[in-house]
């Protein structure tokens, strides 16, 4: 098998979800500190022309975009698994939930953190209203089934967890949604889990 090198910061739900799915793969890898300073290189945008992490590299192939990371692991390295099916319609299912951690997810929970915790320039009350819509939303789905594409485990609950599972760290609890709690603390009970590094809840605004 050729060398895994992932650049990343510990604090990326981004990192995190392509971390995760390493982790529960069993796939050693080595692990390359990516500050925003590093990200600004010339070196680095060579690797990802957008300066963003993740960015994955595998033998000769480099990857940015945790999600598409995901799916080439999965495809690469355990494609008989119960990570992405190959049945169409529950492919597009695990599809349909990547679509909202890059959409929802992405700019509700996960901005509302980086804004509360890292000063991103982006607007609170617009993330917090999405959030406020796509959670109730999620809270239904997950009412009627364990996970979120199907009966195991898939990538599309690792590219959902890492951020939603931390939204207090972005000013929304999770109180109100019992059935999102049962579903992170169910892939925070699976083999090779490991949580980011925790922050602080900001004060409530």
């Amino acid at each position: 098998m050729s060398t895994i090198t992932l650049y990343g910061t510990p604090l990326s739900g981004h990192v995190h979800r392509v971390a995760l799915l390493l982790r529960m793969l069993a796939l050693p890898y080595a692990w390359v500190e990516a500050s925003a300073d590093v990200r600004q290189s010339a070196a680095f945008r060579r690797l990802n022309p957008f300066g963003q992490i993740p960015v994955l590299q595998d033998g000769d192939l480099t990857l940015a975009d945790s999600n598409a990371i995901l799916v080439y692991l999965v495809k690469r390295y355990a494609p008989d698994s119960h990570w992405l099916p190959e049945q169409p319609a529950a492919a597009a299912r695990v599809q349909a939930w990547l679509s909202k951690a890059a959409g929802e997810v992405r700019y509700g929970p996960a901005a509302c953190r980086l804004i509360a915790q890292f000063a991103v320039p982006e607007d609170y009350q617009a993330a917090r209203a999405i959030s406020d819509r796509f959670l109730p939303q999620m809270e239904q789905h997950l009412s009627e089934r364990d996970y979120l594409a199907g009966e195991h485990p898939t990538i599309a609950d690792l590219a959902c967890h890492s951020y939603v599972a931390v939204a207090a760290e972005g000013g929304i609890s999770l109180s109100p949604y019992p059935a999102i709690r049962r579903w992170a603390a169910r892939i925070a009970a699976l083999p090779g889990f490991f949580a980011m590094p925790a922050l602080p809840a900001p004060a409530a605004s």
